[in-house]
């Protein structure tokens, strides 16, 4: 197994005002070599956006772009004619293909919105642009990994199950109680793990991860993990 370990007080950060970015890999104008990607993983941000504050319309392509928010809410607005609000709960896939243009903009004018907004490679390039939301209820990855998103999953928002991603990637959470062992098993040999600690404080290989800690792990076919305390995770199985 080896691990490169990505401490939340490493990453990089950005406070606009409105907006309060902290990145896992290098975005916009804060850059390190050695955080460009993990595999197909090329971004990972932890973003808190101030009331009624948001992204203006801009435009994305040949990315897979899914956004779980934690608190509060975010109103999507896209060249496909989408105009959903996804809440704490909820998760959306974007897949750019061939080009979309949206918005994002937190609709509270008084509570601000927090969410991880994540972008993978797409397995290839040209792909019919896609949308897709859903929630998924809290007590069905009480101490099970509930897989979100996944290449065999549907953006029918009226079928259960994952929602589906233009790549032979997988992302999975879970919560756990502490003092708990759980394993994460990967796909294939090929693929790596990205281990975020969303909340809680586990252990994995020796090493203590707290909230926003992260571990990209490859070599192996499975990763056991030790929860120090309750725990909230999300995996992100990709092609390396």
């Amino acid at each position: 197994m080896e691990i490169i370990s990505h401490p939340a007080s490493e990453r990089g950060h950005a406070n606009h005002g409105w907006l309060d970015a902290k990145h896992s890999f290098s975005f916009a104008s804060w850059y390190d070599a050695d955080k460009v990607n993990f595999g197909a993983l090329r971004v990972l941000n932890d973003d808190t956006i101030a009331a009624g504050m948001g992204f203006g319309e801009h435009p994305h392509e040949n990315m897979e772009i899914i956004t779980i928010p934690f608190a509060g809410q975010i109103e999507h607005k896209d060249s496909m004619g989408h105009g959903e609000v996804l809440a704490a709960g909820e998760v959306q896939i974007m897949s750019a293909g061939t080009g979309i243009r949206h918005s994002e903009f937190n609709p509270d004018q008084h509570q601000s919105t927090e969410l991880f907004q994540i972008w993978i490679f797409p397995r290839q390039k040209g792909n019919t642009p896609d949308y897709g939301q859903k929630n998924f209820s809290k007590q069905q990855r009480k101490d099970i990994w509930q897989v979100l998103v996944a290449p065999d999953g549907n953006n029918n928002s009226a079928s259960s199950g994952p929602l589906k991603i233009q790549q032979d990637a997988w992302l999975a959470r879970i919560d756990l109680t502490a003092d708990q062992q759980t394993t994460y098993s990967l796909h294939t040999k090929h693929h790596g793990l990205y281990l975020m600690v969303i909340a809680g404080e586990i252990e994995v290989a020796g090493q203590k991860l707290s909230p926003r800690d992260a571990l990209g792990i490859t070599d192996t076919d499975s990763v056991n993990i030790h929860t120090k305390s309750d725990a909230q995770l999300l995996a992100i199985e990709v092609p390396l």
